[in-house]
């Protein structure tokens, strides 16, 4: 099995890598953060360079355009961090001999039908943002043989714009808000994915998963629970996606299979109550969310 004593995290500066520079730092595992000021992953000699420079014994990419809606705007700016970036890091990935793993989304599949997607179904995406997701997917799996796959869903960290911190900002200048109903997934605190991702990363049990906290909910659940678990009286109203209107499509169903991780080895993530429940409790201490 390899050593892991250095880890370099594209995307330190978003939600999910600042959660793994500390995972991996709590762990004594010494960590590479990189934002577009140390490596702008658009450009190839870049990444060349500060991977090469750092040589670490594998790579965590987080880093990614995920603006959804201004991605059908930007196709050309999404692609080229989504597709062309991550194709860049798999490259020298490749020429290292070291692990990557590649963060992406519910969004490469069509999002219809209930069942919950698995990692082997066909990827058919909706938006240019699962499309430029995909197509990072595949420059990962047609260069690499050491390479983990990690799709999530609906994210939300500490270090960063988010759903949640979204309900909380509109719960102070609004009694009345609409939220849509008939979009269903699981909700994925960064902190307990940081740690999964962390632990895959150390093994050798390549290929594609899923990793979410447990349990689904709509959006409008999911709010619904916001609001109560913060003690803030508001009036949800569900309305469909149709009379939300957005630019981009969105996936109605985005259940995911998790069995993968468990066959595997690995530990699943809580179930998402109990993360939101943790997360608030951090944003209190943080001064963020006044206590009920």
């Amino acid at each position: 099995m390899d050593i892991i004593m250095k880890i370099l995290v594209t995307g330190v500066k978003g939600q999910l890598g600042y959660d793994v520079v500390k995972e991996l730092e709590k762990r004594g595992i010494e960590a590479v953060g990189v934002d577009i000021q140390e490596m702008d992953i658009t450009d190839a000699d870049s990444v060349n360079r500060v991977i090469k420079e750092a040589a670490p014994d594998a790579v965590i990419h987080c880093a990614a355009y995920t603006a959804v809606d201004a991605a059908e705007e930007n196709e050309d700016v999404c692609r080229k961090v989504n597709a062309d970036g991550t194709q860049y890091i798999a490259s020298v990935c490749k020429e290292l001999d070291i692990k990557m793993i590649y963060i992406s989304t519910d969004y490469v599949f069509s999002g219809k039908g209930e069942r919950p997607w698995e990692p082997e179904d066909e990827r058919e995406p909706q938006s240019v943002y699962g499309q430029t997701k995909y197509e990072g997917e595949l420059a990962v799996q047609n260069t690499l043989d050491k390479y983990f796959i990690v799709r999530i869903a609906w994210v939300f960290g500490v270090n960063g714009k988010n759903f949640i911190r979204t309900m909380l900002n509109l719960s102070q200048k609004y009694d009345t808000i609409r939220v849509v109903n008939d979009q269903f997934g699981s909700p994925t605190y960064t902190y307990d994915l940081a740690k999964l991702l962390v632990d895959m990363v150390l093994t050798e049990k390549y290929g594609v998963y899923h990793a979410t906290n447990e349990g689904t909910c709509s959006w409008y659940e999911f709010a619904c629970a916001i609001f109560e678990e913060a003690g803030i009286p508001m009036n949800v109203i569900p309305v469909t996606t149709e009379e939300y209107g957005a630019k981009a499509n969105r996936p109605a169903n985005s259940r995911m299979s998790k069995d993968k991780l468990s066959e595997n080895g690995f530990e699943r993530l809580p179930i998402w109550q109990d993360a939101l429940s943790r997360y608030l409790t951090v944003l209190k201490e943080n001064g963020e969310l006044a206590d009920k």
